[in-house]
């Protein structure tokens, strides 16, 4: 195996929901930087390091790889994370600026929250049992195009030093309207149990304020909650110019008990995008669900392709370097590296390569907690996860 070229380039991870990009990141970066195949890499970028910072670096050993990440993942999301590694991290802007994504997303109808999705506090709650699927494609053909996203407001982007959900807070005008970006939506593929209320997500509960009141009813009538227009394709706007019938208003409900019960279930928005670089699919997401006169927030989000990246086919699970060792995955792991077109089946690979070392299987013990334990440093994903939980 070629060493130098080993650690050098771009591969895919499977990012676990719970942890951040830069958990992920750092976990693999401590575990390629200790096998042997790394050695020379860490060589060469230490040899690299003494040429611009003189002597001060010679009293320094390096002992990590020079390792990033093209295009972050928020911790409740899942699947494609790029990886660059040596020169590999120069491309990596490739991936964050024009690259095409699709993405699986749930949601729930009938709310909005303080981040869009199931880890901030909930804002608002709609009616929604007007929703129809044929409102719902509706909305989708409005949408597949060309067209100017707004950031939501309640997103921690700032403005004049302040950030958005302050000013909605407290009830505060915005200095300017919130900027848009333009964005391409390649295509929306809503899935069957839309709508349906069978599955184990349970509607957030509302926030007690300083005041008294839930967070809900101190916004309820604030005017910068929704001051963008629900954004159609030019497409669609081009040859649809006296089309009236979307979006219909949103249905605030004051008083919603209901939803505050453990047993309530808000029926499901769940689909498929493919979407271009810069796409906030939370914000898809919350105008889908205005357009149909109703709000909704983020549950579940998977990444499932990156440019030429896809899960299931050329990108690596975590547990990949936990439990087998370099015997396994460092030979599979230079194949990626090596090919520019991402075309190398990792799955397949790696099943080929556990067959023929099966002595590389890392023998896990339990301890008296019962959690597993092995004598090598990385032993799971799970501090990864904890870490961003607690």
């Amino acid at each position: 195996m070629s060493t130098r070229r080993a650690m050098d380039g771009v591969f895919a991870i499977n990012k676990q929901s719970g942890a951040t990009s830069r958990a992920v990141l750092d976990q693999i970066n401590r575990i390629l930087s200790a096998s042997s195949v790394s050695q020379e890499s860490l060589k060469q970028l230490q040899n690299a390091r003494q040429q611009t910072q003189g002597k001060r670096m010679r009293k320094w050993k390096t002992t990590k790889l020079k390792m990033g990440h093209g295009g972050t993942l928020d911790p409740l999301a899942s699947g494609v994370l790029v990886i660059g590694v040596g020169s590999g991290t120069k491309t990596l802007g490739e991936y964050t600026n024009g690259s095409i994504k699709k993405y699986e997303c749930v949601g729930l109808l009938g709310g909005s929250t303080t981040t869009g999705d199931s880890e901030g506090e909930i804002l608002l709650k709609t009616e929604v049992k007007n929703v129809t699927r044929e409102l719902l494609d509706k909305a989708k053909e409005r949408m597949i195009g060309t067209l100017d996203q707004t950031p939501p407001i309640f997103s921690a982007l700032k403005m004049d030093g302040k950030r958005l959900y302050e000013y909605a807070r407290e009830g505060l005008p915005l200095p300017r309207q919130i900027k848009s970006r333009e964005v391409t939506i390649h295509d929306i593929d809503i899935k069957n149990d839309t709508l349906s209320n069978k599955h184990d997500y349970i509607f957030l509960k509302s926030e007690i304020t300083e005041g008294g009141k839930t967070l809900a009813e101190q916004l309820s009538n604030n005017p910068t909650l929704n001051d963008h227009e629900v954004p159609f394709s030019r497409e669609w706007k081009s040859k649809h110019l006296e089309d009236k019938e979307l979006p219909i208003p949103m249905s605030i409900i004051k008083d919603s008990k209901a939803y505050e019960d453990d047993s309530y279930r808000a029926p499901l928005l769940h689909f498929d995008a493919s979407v271009s670089s810069g796409t906030y699919i939370r914000s898809l997401l919350s105008d889908i669900g205005r357009c149909v006169g109703s709000s909704a927030y983020m549950v579940k989000l998977v990444r499932w392709r990156q440019a030429e990246w896809e899960l299931e086919k050329n990108v690596f699970e975590i547990d990949d370097f936990i439990k087998y060792g370099e015997e396994i995955w460092a030979p599979v792991l230079e194949k990626v590296l090596n090919s520019k077109s991402g075309d190398v089946n990792v799955r397949e690979e790696m099943e080929a390569k556990i067959k023929a070392h099966p002595e590389a299987i890392k023998k896990f013990e339990h301890n008296k907690e019962g959690k597993k334990e092995e004598d090598n440093e990385e032993t799971s994903s799970e501090p990864a996860l904890k870490k961003q939980k607690k």
